[in-house]
């Protein structure tokens, strides 16, 4: 790798580290750099879910505020993600790229729509527990469970994106802030490169100099992440996440 190469390895993972925290989808930034620097589409994919372990990490420890009285919450949710990473990063050996390619931009676009019609949803939901006399669950129930987890199997496979998926299903089955299920959300992204990462060391090739520059500035990124997203208000932390993840859909469908 060329230093002109490892200082755009080094700004990509920067770049994705403060996606990461704020909105999601920061592979999309550091995925093609690897590709440009003439690393094979598997070995970019390992190499890249390890660099931005230390990202996912210093994001949350910059949410820490909002992750109080979550706990409960997050190890539950974290299980799910943790099984649906291993999951994923299994897939990510076993099948050809393709097989991935046509569901990720519509499971995307999906997540979006969910997004922009949270608060209509999460508003009807509230009134049909008020007239039903049920509270609203802490931890969003079964459903929840079950949707984070298929959607950690996809992010244990490629990661890109992931975020949006996990705000878009809290934000509907969860009577939380947008800024608190952030929180539980970097939590989550954390496990899932973690869990997928561990299983790649074994049995899968990376790039010790992409994964060490992709670590120093997603961990960076992560930390100015953390202090512009607590400062974005709900709407306009929506847009931002609408914004990317209509550039992330444009992307995957060239």
């Amino acid at each position: 790798m060329t230093p002109p190469e490892m200082l755009a390895v080094f700004a990509a993972g920067l770049g994705a580290g403060a996606v990461n925290t704020v909105v999601g989808s920061g592979t999309l930034i550091t995925f093609p750099v690897l590709l440009a620097t003439g690393l094979p589409p598997v070995t970019a994919t390992v190499s890249n879910a390890l660099g931005l372990i230390p990202g996912s990490i210093s994001g949350a420890i910059g949410y820490r505020r909002e992750l109080e009285g979550q706990r409960r919450r997050v190890l539950k949710l974290s299980v799910g993600a943790a099984v649906g990473a291993l999951a994923g990063a299994t897939l990510l050996l076993a099948l050809p790229a393709t097989a991935f390619e046509t569901i990720v931009p519509v499971l995307v676009a999906l997540a979006l729509v969910l997004v922009v019609l949270q608060p209509l949803i999460s508003s009807r939901l509230r009134r049909r527990r008020e007239r039903n006399g049920t509270p609203a669950r802490p931890d969003g129930g079964p459903l929840l469970l079950v949707g984070l987890t298929l959607a950690s199997v996809y992010g244990g496979y490629f990661a890109a994106a992931q975020g949006i998926v996990y705000m878009s299903l809290m934000g509907v089955l969860l009577d939380d802030t947008m800024q608190r299920l952030n929180a539980v959300k970097n939590v989550l992204a954390a496990v899932v490169n973690a869990v997928a990462a561990t299983l790649f060391l074994f049995v899968a090739d990376f790039d010790w100099t992409a994964v060490a520059l992709l670590m120093v500035g997603s961990a960076l990124g992560g930390q100015i992440g953390a202090t512009v997203g607590r400062r974005l208000g709900p709407v306009f932390l929506r847009s931002l996440i609408v914004l990317v993840g209509t550039v992330g859909i444009v992307q995957l469908v060239r």
